[in-house]
């Protein structure tokens, strides 16, 4: 029983008020030393010194400072400018440049809180200068700036990579067109939207001082070289197998610094508050990591993954169940849990079902673990929209003007969840969306 009451307690802990890191160690701590008595403080020691020497993890710090340089680089505004001479003119015009400029922001960061921070800042006032729809607004900023979820490179994966022992670089390289499909979702029902109910964005008509089409070419051209290269610093080192993610991570925060360096932002403030940000955020991660293996090692010592079995097989569910009720936890759990949180409370308990799944369908590609982690992120990304946690709707509340409540976002936010919903079916219904550019590009079996 100790395994099974883990639940109830930590949940207990994080609902308290508790940060979850301190509440997975204190729980772990607890029922370790109930389980295993003094033997607990080696086992954590092991378990300590298997977080810090993980080479994997490295590529958290290189991202976040990676993200942290780019928020202040200039690159954001130019691509704004860029992106909006081409959508303007189209029905929800902004709100469409708006997720095209997240697409290709979340491809240089891959820090989600980044990404929708700069361009809300950029974005809303925009939008809101030509009337949009208050809810349109915020759904638009927060879920453009949540799809470096899915959208490689992103923390999320450096983190579930390992929790999940699937390589990195199959995840990096999978994640794309599943990320493709569902912006082009957002961008489809925007468009659709707008057509519909004009109200909802009014047309920008056209004016005299409108730049030739020369001009938006070499406009666009100058704002697209530097995040396209930073993209290719890190994806294309990757999918050509020049470099390891972590490596590729290292090339990116160069990139980053010297982009930060070109557009004449660099200066030591700057770089000290970038810096200051990369070691909050990576101490964050990193304890929740510690904290999530040392749960995870005592509710598996327990004899908690033997007792989920006993419970699975006497309740007869099919694979097929047993992964719709893993996405179903996952998706409740994201009413109440930060994505790291999910991660690492879940995809331990989940993985050897999946395996145990995939070995009977004969190792096709139904539950091959790729495809898995795929679905999940879709699930994870769905937990930044979702109340009372929803980070995304956190972030827009410190950047959005007073006209735009809270109640605005959460009504703005219905329709992308629902658009996810729509995305992971795809991707649950066609593997090959997963699956076929990882084994085109790097050869997994």
């Amino acid at each position: 029983m100790e395994a099974i009451l883990m639940f109830p307690a930590l949940f207990l802990l994080i609902f308290l008020g508790f940060p979850v890191a301190f509440s997975l160690m204190s729980v772990a701590f607890v029922f370790g030393w109930l389980t295993f008595g003094p033997a607990t403080f080696f086992q954590f020691t092991q378990k300590v010194e298997d977080i810090a020497s993980n080479f994997v993890l490295a590529a958290v710090p290189l991202f976040v400072f990676m993200g942290a340089m780019l928020e202040r680089s200039g690159i954001a505004e130019k691509l704004f400018e860029a992106v909006h001479l081409w959508t303007r003119r189209l029905p929800g015009g902004l709100a469409i440049g708006t997720i095209i400029m997240c697409i290709i922001f979340a491809a240089s960061t891959g820090v989600i809180g980044a990404t929708e921070t700069v361009v809300g800042l950029l974005a809303i006032p925009a939008m809101m200068r030509y009337n949009y729809s208050k809810p349109l607004i915020s759904g638009t900023i927060c879920a453009g700036g949540s799809l470096g979820t899915i959208i490689p490179p992103s923390v999320v994966v450096v983190v579930l990579g390992p929790i999940a022992d699937v390589s990195i670089g199959d995840l990096m390289v999978g994640m794309i067109f599943p990320g493709l499909i569902l912006s082009s979702l957002y961008i489809l029902y925007i468009l659709g939207l707008c057509i519909i109910r004009p109200e909802a964005a009014p047309r920008i008509e056209a004016s005299d001082d409108d730049p030739d089409f020369i001009t938006k070419v070499t406009i666009t051209v100058k704002a697209l070289v530097p995040p396209l290269l930073m993209i290719f610093a890190v994806l294309g080192s990757i999918m050509l197998g020049w470099a390891a993610p972590t490596e590729a991570a290292a090339l990116g925060a160069f990139g980053a610094f010297l982009l930060t360096i070109g557009y004449g932002r660099f200066s030591l403030g700057m770089f000290k508050e970038a810096l200051i940000k990369t070691l909050t955020i990576t101490s964050m991660i990193m304890m929740i990591l510690l904290g999530g293996s040392l749960f995870t090692g005592v509710f598996a010592g327990a004899g908690g993954m033997g007792l989920m079995r006993d419970m699975i097989e006497a309740v007869q569910l099919s694979h097929w169940q047993l992964l719709l009720l893993f996405l179903l936890l996952v998706f409740i759990a994201g009413f109440f849990l930060e994505w790291i949180s999910i991660l690492l409370i879940f995809v331990p308990l989940f993985m050897p079902f999946i395996h145990e799944a995939w070995a009977a369908s004969g190792y096709g590609a139904f539950f091959n673990p790729v495809w898995f982690c795929m679905l999940l992120l879709v699930m994870v990304q769905s937990s930044y929209l979702t109340p009372p946690m929803a980070p995304a709707i956190f972030y827009l509340r410190g950047i959005a003007p007073p006209e735009i409540t809270l109640r605005h976002m959460y009504k703005g936010v219905v329709p992308f969840l629902v658009i996810q919903v729509i995305a992971l079916l795809i991707v649950m219904a066609f593997p090959q969306t997963a699956l076929w550019l990882p084994d085109q590009l790097l050869g997994f079996d």
